[in-house]
């Protein structure tokens, strides 16, 4: 074999190895199960709140922003709202960072944002079976709330 042919065999290969530890990661999930004596991934309390089971971190109400808090009880007491019109509208959930659920099945809340002249990037979204969410960046990234703590 040439030591060209030889050059290339190998980066083929590379190339092989890389895709199929690239699809292996995605599919097989924990590479490892975490090591004996180690806490687990969450406590049972955050097991407990719903949407925890997402796999997106869980945090407590306490640790958000107070704006969080606050539209939280505009939901609980059912308004009214800042912005009507946008405020208990179904969430699309077109990213697919929440759980893929059936159609109206979430619905979102602006959290105010202060000093924004807008609307902000802050929302809750909540889902019909409890579950609440909480993002910062416009749905680019969510926590699940432990409305509770």
């Amino acid at each position: 074999m040439t030591p060209a042919r030889r050059l290339t065999v190998t980066l083929v290969g590379l190339i092989v190895l890389v895709v199929v530890g690239w699809f292996a990661r995605d599919v097989g999930g924990q590479t490892a199960p975490p090591p004996t004596g180690a806490p687990a991934a969450s406590s049972p309390a955050e097991r407990a709140v719903p949407g925890a089971s997402s796999g997106l971190p869980v945090r407590p109400m306490s640790e958000l922003p107070e704006q969080v808090a606050q539209t939280w009880e505009l939901i609980e007491r059912g308004g009214p709202f800042p912005h009507p019109g946008h405020d208990g509208a179904p969430f699309q959930n077109r990213e697919e960072i929440l759980p893929v659920t059936s159609r109206g099945h979430y619905a979102e809340f602006t959290v105010p944002t202060p000093g924004s002249p807008d609307r902000g990037a802050r929302r809750l979204v909540i889902g019909s079976e409890d579950e609440v969410y909480y993002t910062a960046d416009h749905y680019d990234s969510f926590v699940v709330v432990d409305v509770e703590r």
